[in-house]
C-alpha cells in the first residue's frame, strides 16, 4: 500500500511540477506574478499544449533540483506528507523559488553588467526599441526584414521580451558586426519598460498600440498607456518615436512625450505623419499604399489584415528614417511571409484557412473578422470562424467576448465557441446579432469543435482561427 502512494506521489509530482515550472518561467520567474497567475489557474492542465514553448534552462533545472530536494524530504518524513507535496507541488515550486531567490539575484546582477559591458563597448550600434499591447512581435519581424537590405540586424528572437531575455539575447547573440539591434520588450506591471530601456538605451522607439491586456495586473488602461510610454521617455533629444494613431488608447493618451521627434501612423488618416490607404485584398495576399511627405509609393505583400498593413506601416516609416533605399522596402515587404499563427493564410485542398490563433486581442479580433467578411466565397460555401474568446482581460473581458460574438455574427455563416469559459457571453453576442441557434457550434476543444463543425467546412469555405487558441501549439 505505502509503495502505491510513494508510486503515485511521483507521478503526480511530475506531471504537475513541469507544468507549474512552465507557467513561473511565463510569468518572468516573480513569485508574485505567479501567485496572482495561480489564484485564477488552481488547477494544472498537464495535457495542455503550450503556446509558448516551456525552455529547460540553467535556472529551471537549479530550480527542479531544490524541488526534488523538498519532495524528497516529505518522502521521508512519510508517504502521505510526499503525496501531500505532490498534491501542492504549486506551493513547493514558490517555496523553492523563495530558497533560491538570494541566489538568482546574485546570477541576474552578473548577468546584467555583464549585457551593460557588452553594450557599452558596442560603439555605434542602433538601437530600436517595440513595444506594444499587441503588434510588437509583427512589426519586429517586418523592421527586422526591411533594414537587413542595408544593415547587418540583430533582433531578440522569439518572446525574449523581458530584461533578462533581452540580457541573454545580449551576451549570447549580440556580435561586433552587428549594426542594429531591434528589442522587443513586453510589460506586465509599470516600470517595465523602464527596466529594459535603462539596459539598452533605445534612440528609436516603436508604439504598436494601447490596449487593455493584462488589465489583471495592470488594473486600469492608465497604468498601460504609461508603462507603454516609458520607451519613448526614454529616448533621448534626437531619438525618433513612432505610435499607431489608429490605436484609441494612444490617441487619448494625455501625456505623449514630445522632448523627441515624434510621427504617427494610421489608415486614411490625414492627421498622421503617414499613412496606409486603397487597401485591397488579393489572391496572393494585399495591395495598398503608402503615403507619407515624399508623396505615394504602391506595396505588395503577402500579409492580411488592416492590423499588419499598420505594423507594415511603422517598419517602413523605421526603414525610410534609417536610409533604406524605398525599392529595397518594397522588396522587402514582398517577401514578408505572415508569422505563424498571426493571420496566416494555408490552404487544405480548395478549403482556406485564416490561422490568427495567436491573437488575443479585441482589436486584432475585429479587424480579422472583417478580413474574412471581405472575402468572398460561391454558393454552397462558408465563412466559418473558430474562437476561445478572450482571456486576461478583468472586468471586460465578458462584454469584449460579448462583442466578438456580435461581429462574429454579421461577418460569418457559422460561428464555433471552444471551450466553456467565455461561452455565455460569445453566444450572447451571437444572438442578439440573429445568427440562427443551427449555425453556431459549442464544444470544450478544439478536436470536438472541428469535428462538429466539418459538415460547414467544405470546398472554397473559408476557416478562420481566431484568438487565444492553445490547440493549435506544439
Amino acid at each position: 500500500m505505502l509503495g502505491i502512494v510513494y508510486i503515485v506521489s511521483a507521478a503526480v509530482f511530475l506531471l504537475s511540477i513541469f507544468y507549474y515550472m512552465d507557467m513561473f518561467q511565463q510569468n518572468s520567474y516573480r513569485i508574485e506574478r505567479y501567485w496572482r497567475w495561480f489564484k485564477r489557474h488552481p488547477l494544472p492542465e498537464v495535457f495542455r499544449k503550450a503556446k509558448v514553448k516551456f525552455t529547460f534552462t540553467r535556472r529551471m533545472r537549479r530550480l527542479f533540483v531544490v524541488e526534488l530536494l523538498f519532495e524528497g524530504i516529505l518522502c521521508i518524513i512519510s508517504p502521505w506528507a510526499a503525496l501531500a507535496g505532490a498534491v501542492l507541488s504549486s506551493f513547493v515550486l514558490m517555496l523553492s523559488a523563495l530558497f533560491l531567490t538570494p541566489l538568482e539575484r546574485l546570477i541576474a546582477r552578473w548577468y546584467l553588467n555583464d549585457a551593460k559591458k557588452k553594450l557599452s563597448a558596442h560603439k555605434g550600434l542602433i538601437i530600436i526599441g517595440i513595444t506594444g499591447s499587441y503588434g510588437k512581435t509583427s512589426t519586429k519581424n517586418f523592421l527586422y526584414r526591411i533594414l537587413s537590405e542595408k544593415y547587418n540586424v540583430l533582433m531578440t528572437p522569439g518572446n525574449f521580451n523581458t530584461t533578462m531575455g533581452v540580457v541573454r539575447t545580449i551576451r549570447e547573440r549580440l556580435e561586433p558586426f552587428h549594426q542594429v539591434f531591434i528589442v522587443e520588450m513586453g510589460a506586465k506591471q509599470p516600470g517595465d519598460i523602464k527596466e529594459i530601456c535603462d539596459l539598452v538605451h533605445p534612440s528609436i522607439g516603436i508604439v504598436t498600440a494601447v490596449g487593455e491586456m493584462h488589465l489583471e495586473t495592470f488594473k486600469t488602461l492608465a497604468n498601460i498607456q504609461k508603462t507603454k510610454f516609458e520607451l519613448v521617455e526614454s529616448l533621448p533629444a534626437n531619438g525618433y518615436a513612432v505610435i499607431n494613431a489608429e490605436s484609441k488608447g494612444i490617441a487619448e493618451y494625455e501625456n505623449i512625450p514630445m522632448h523627441c521627434r515624434v510621427d504617427s501612423y494610421g489608415i486614411d488618416a490625414h492627421r498622421c505623419s503617414a499613412r496606409a490607404a486603397n487597401i485591397s485584398y488579393t489572391s496572393a495576399g494585399m495591395e495598398f499604399d503608402f503615403i507619407d511627405l515624399d508623396g505615394m509609393q504602391h506595396y505588395q505583400t503577402h500579409l492580411l489584415g488592416d492590423s499588419n498593413v499598420l505594423n507594415l506601416c511603422a517598419a517602413i516609416m523605421v526603414g525610410k528614417y534609417l536610409e533604406v533605399d524605398t525599392e529595397h522596402i518594397k522588396r522587402a515587404v514582398l517577401k514578408i511571409q505572415p508569422v505563424e499563427h498571426r493571420m496566416s493564410i494555408s490552404r487544405k485542398g480548395r478549403l482556406v484557412i485564416i490561422d490568427d490563433a495567436y491573437n488575443s486581442n479585441p482589436q486584432g479580433a475585429s479587424m480579422a473578422l472583417d478580413v474574412l467578411h471581405s472575402m468572398p466565397v460561391p454558393e454552397g460555401a462558408y465563412r466559418v470562424v473558430i474562437t476561445p474568446g478572450f482571456v486576461e482581460m478583468g472586468d471586460r473581458q465578458y462584454a469584449e467576448c460579448e462583442r466578438l460574438g456580435a461581429k462574429a455574427a454579421i461577418c460569418a455563416d457559422v460561428l464555433v465557441i471552444v471551450n466553456k469559459i467565455n461561452r455565455e457571453a460569445i453566444l450572447k453576442g451571437a444572438k442578439k446579432s440573429g445568427l440562427a441557434d443551427g449555425r453556431i457550434v459549442c464544444a470544450d476543444n478544439l478536436a470536438l469543435a472541428l469535428k462538429a463543425a466539418s459538415k460547414w467546412m467544405t470546398p472554397d469555405s473559408i476557416v478562420l482561427y481566431e484568438n487565444d487558441l492553445p490547440d493549435m501549439f506544439e
